[in-house]
């Protein structure tokens, strides 16, 4: 085809614009279902060749201009529109009438104008009723429906006969009927690929996507899977839950793609975290359909697992795995006894004798019973450690022994708690549980050093705590704000294990409310972390909250995480330029190598 048949357009080379003409010419000459296939599959280049014309259109003066720099135009256009399986895309059929809109003159001025708008207007007819022929007229017109009415009771009607039949199975598994039911599943999902999204179509979907397969006939198109997925994350159709979560077991690309999506949205907006967390987790479906089906959380965790030796330090992603299992734990409660498996499926890498405690949410025992509880986590996680220092034990235990305890860091909140009212010679379990936490690595063995740092800035925080009255000692608050700011020492403390300390003490201890608000106000102005305060005081909210328990929701507290709020949120109004800790992509360097199964 010469260059003066297919004209010209920007970006596009005359192959690429020969291509597409013989496309369009291939596929209305025959409606076999290699045709079928073959124009379900170039779908979405297709759409994406409507935009460019579409963009050249807009930049013509006029229908002459555009006839005369793209020749091609008017039998393409006209081509496509008589093309069921291209108009039954509404993002293509949309393009289409754009693009006919664009060429269509309000005042022709010359021959060729007044018959481009003639021939538009036939094309726009065919777009709306895609039916030309005189019986369907006369009984449309005999029925007193709009075409467009009619054209959408018939698919709704096509849609439902099947739902009905592809809702049929076939009676055995090992030997199905040679004709069994399951030998239109396929046809019918080839079928559905270009009216994925129409709306009138969703019920087929649905059932294409929860059938059950008894036999090997009753597999899926993948192009349809392609197809359904594409279209979902567009937002292009609309599904139950029940069939998205049935779409992830069919389509892994799907899966992965909903799991960085989640990913996206929570890491891409850190000030909210951990405002409406669980909404935009629950709302993602992701807990639900990783309760109803191991394979789907192990697929989770192994994306988190990745994303944590890639970020390691970042505490948003902590807090979305945390909440994420939270939500996770949630569903799983709810599924009936029969549709529930052992815990092991879903933590088969994880120390066994951890999982039972950890997993565990702190609202279902006595606190009465914390200490001890909190006291037999440390142990057995010390245990692994030093079995991992000595050779006797791989990284891998004790990367996952972490990961679970990312994943239920409801236990660090209680440590945390637990340590505003320890006695000096029982608060080193607890410290060193909060210092694994945030330095699970030992990275250059420091753990020594960082417990000790740790302890600094338990006693700091005590000292103060415990005075009922001002004048508050400088001293130790410029000390305490010092261990708080990220200065090049070494080994470094993590700032958000100090600033948990910080927030709990006030919110926790006996000491005058005024003191309390006090101490917050000057140490954390002082260390620049105003914002990370107010997210550990949001923590400690929502496990309360989660908890319902009368003996932790005392006036008292409500009253001091009120008043904590107010000095925060003041203090966060003359802080604008602070950059939060929530951001920290990168603050530590990732371990070369590490794959989803590997160690920190």
């Amino acid at each position: 085809m010469s260059q003066a048949q297919t004209g010209s357009m920007a970006g596009l080379t005359p192959q690429e614009v020969a291509f597409w003409l013989g496309k369009a010419v291939e596929w209305g000459q025959t409606e076999s279902p290699d045709t079928q296939r073959d124009t379900c599959l170039h779908l979405g280049p297709l759409r994406a060749f409507l935009q460019l014309l579409l963009t050249h259109i807009h930049t013509r003066s006029s229908t002459t201009e555009t006839m005369r720099t793209i020749p091609f135009v008017g039998q393409f256009l006209g081509r496509l529109c008589w093309n069921p399986y291209v108009t039954a895309d509404a993002e293509s059929r949309s393009l289409l009438l754009q693009s006919l809109w664009s060429l269509y003159s309000e005042e022709p001025h010359n021959a060729v104008e007044r018959k481009a708008n003639q021939w538009i207007r036939n094309l726009l007819c065919q777009l709306a009723t895609e039916e030309e022929d005189s019986t369907t007229h006369m009984l449309v017109k005999h029925m007193g429906l709009p075409p467009k009415e009619y054209n959408v009771k018939v698919l709704r009607k096509m849609v439902w006969l099947l739902v009905e039949e592809v809702g049929e199975s076939c009676s055995s598994l090992a030997d199905p009927n040679p004709r069994c039911s399951c030998d239109s599943v396929l046809a019918a999902s080839v079928a559905c690929v270009p009216l994925v999204t129409c709306l009138e179509t969703a019920p087929l979907i649905g059932a294409l996507l929860q059938r059950p397969v008894t036999c090997d006939k009753a597999a899926l198109s993948q192009d349809f899977l392609d197809a359904v997925s594409s279209a979902y994350s567009r937002k292009c159709v609309s599904l139950e839950a029940q069939a998205v979560v049935s779409l992830w077991c069919h389509n892994l690309a799907s899966l992965e793609g909903a799991v960085m999506s989640l990913l996206d949205s929570v890491l891409s907006n850190p000030a909210s975290i951990p405002h409406n967390l669980e909404n935009t987790i629950t709302h993602s479906l992701l807990p639900k359909a990783c309760s109803q089906h191991s394979s789907i959380f192990l697929i989770v965790n192994d994306i988190f697992r990745s994303m944590l030796v890639q970020v390691e330090g970042n505490q948003t992603l902590l807090s979305l795995i945390h909440t994420f299992t939270l939500c996770f734990l949630r569903e799983l409660a709810a599924l009936q006894p029969q549709e529930c498996v052992s815990l092991k499926a879903f933590f088969p890498h994880t120390p066994q004798s951890l999982l039972a405690p950890l997993l565990t949410h702190p609202s279902e025992m006595a606190q009465e019973a914390w200490p001890e509880h909190l006291a037999w986590i440390t142990a057995s996680l010390q245990r692994l450690t030093e079995e991992e220092e000595e050779g006797n034990r791989g990284q891998c235990g004790v990367f996952e022994a972490w990961f679970l305890l990312v994943q239920c860091a409801d236990w660090l909140e209680v440590a945390s708690q637990q340590l505003v009212s320890a006695r000096p010679q029982d608060c080193g379990p607890l410290l060193w549980l909060l210092t694994f936490y945030h330095h699970p690595t030992n990275r250059g063995h420091h753990r020594t050093q960082q417990l000790v740092a740790a302890r600094e800035v338990w006693d700091h925080l005590r000292s103060l705590f415990l005075l009922s009255a001002p004048p508050l000692p400088a001293d130790r608050l410029q000390s305490l704000a010092g261990l708080m700011s990220a200065v090049p020492q070494q080994p470094s403390l993590d700032s958000l294990l100090v600033v948990s300390l910080l927030v709990n003490f006030a919110v926790f201890s006996l000491n005058p409310l005024s003191g309390a608000r006090e101490i917050v106000r000057m140490v954390v102005q002082q260390s620049g972390l105003v914002r990370e305060a107010v997210c550990v005081l949001d923590m400690v909210e929502l496990r309360l909250n989660r908890e319902r328990a009368s003996s932790s929701l005392t006036d008292r507290v409500k009253l001091r995480t009120r008043a904590l709020r107010g000095t925060l949120t003041h203090m966060v109004r003359h802080d604008t330029d602070t950059q939060p800790l929530w951001q920290r992509w990168d603050t530590h360097t990732a371990v070369p190598g590490c794959s989803t199964n590997q160690t920190l």
